[in-house]
């Protein structure tokens, strides 16, 4: 019977997966579907500002808080205040307080010249004062009547860049149609963040449950698996048309079992799990 290594990495749920349901929730729901753990985004429920009630929800859920994603969109532009690197300081307090690994943070709008200016060089510096690590993530240009705008400095790709960390999210390189197997390689052993999802190459972000669109969420896995990813895997899906909390959590819970499924990946003939990898290894 062949061998399968199953790397240690854990596969988290995002908190944005369960709405227009609420942070609480999503800790709930992951506890409930068997998810590792869970990656805060940051919005408008006071209760993901906070990291004290973060605190008590993993505790009593037994979900600890793997990523905080930072207030990044134009949705959460006053969240935590207007200034953004005081917002990444915040972020990272948080997941320090939390026992978080990562702060998942988007490039720069345009509009914001002075922080775009010196994100670069801000990044690098606060990674240097913390484990925390910042994992800038691919994002995508605006597309309508066979135009595109990025509205991303210096460009939604932040690949060109020598950020630290990357996150790599697969309904971006969809909207993007950016090849993703491609990026990762890019990326390389910089990618330690990923938002697991689909997309069917629509001018917008789609967040399909990972199987769905047309996206290599599988292929990504595997070579992941076979690279023995020690990052954080998020599940990171739409699923606001869900029409009960029962179908929203048959989606979650089919999204997990795909993640699961294809993040392995065959083991050398006769060899375990690397000593200090904590994978495992299935006949």
């Amino acid at each position: 019977m062949a061998v399968v290594r199953v790397p240690a990495a854990k596969v988290a749920l995002s908190t944005a997966s369960v709405y227009p349901e609420s942070t609480a929730a999503a800790f709930e729901i992951a506890a409930r579907l068997g998810y590792d753990g869970v990656e805060v985004m940051v919005w408008t429920d006071p209760v993901s500002q906070d990291p004290e009630a973060l605190k008590r929800l993993a505790d009593y859920h037994d979900v600890p808080v793997l990523a905080v994603h930072a207030p990044c969109l134009i949705i959460t532009q006053r969240i935590w205040g207007t200034d953004p690197w005081a917002k990444l300081v915040r972020a990272r307090n948080a997941a320090e307080s939390l026992g978080a690994s990562t702060v998942v943070v988007h490039p720069p709008f345009r509009w914001q010249r002075d922080y775009a200016r010196d994100f670069l060089a801000g990044i690098r510096r606060m990674a240097g004062e913390t484990d925390v690590r910042f994992a800038v993530e691919n994002m995508f240009p605006l597309r309508a009547r066979g135009r595109s705008v990025t509205p991303y400095a210096p460009d939604w790709d932040p690949t060109d860049e020598d950020f630290p960390d990357f996150t790599i999210d697969l309904s971006h390189t969809s909207v993007s149609q950016t090849d993703a197997l491609d990026m990762a390689e890019k990326m390389d052993r910089r990618l330690s963040h990923v938002h697991i999802a689909d997309g069917v190459g629509a001018p917008r972000d789609e967040h399909l449950v990972p199987g769905r669109g047309q996206q290599p969420c599988a292929e990504l896995l595997e070579t992941l698996a076979r690279n023995n990813f020690d990052g954080t895997v998020v599940v990171e899906v739409n699923t606001r048309r869900a029409e009960s909390r029962a179908d929203r959590e048959a989606d979650l819970a089919e999204a997990l079992a795909f993640t699961r499924l294809h993040f392995a990946a065959p083991a050398e003939p006769g060899a375990a799990a690397p000593a200090d990898s904590g994978g495992t290894a299935l006949a």
